[in-house]
């Protein structure tokens, strides 16, 4: 009566492998986009030249 047992946790392997793929996936997705769209909108030109200073009101 306790062979029974063990064949219900059979059944769970192949759900358990694709929830692994799905979190690393989602992992990998957290990590990538922010940098992906920093990279993309971040300009070349905004390092090289800074905007000028403009005087401050305390200075007139």
């Amino acid at each position: 009566m306790e062979s029974s047992g063990s064949s219900g946790n059979v059944a769970d392997i192949p759900g358990h492998r694709w929830a692994k793929f799905l979190g690393t996936a989602i992992a990998f997705l957290t990590l990538a986009i922010p940098m992906l769209v920093i990279a993309y909108y971040s300009s070349a030109d905004a390092l090289q030249n800074p905007p000028p200073i403009l005087p401050s009101s305390s200075e007139k």
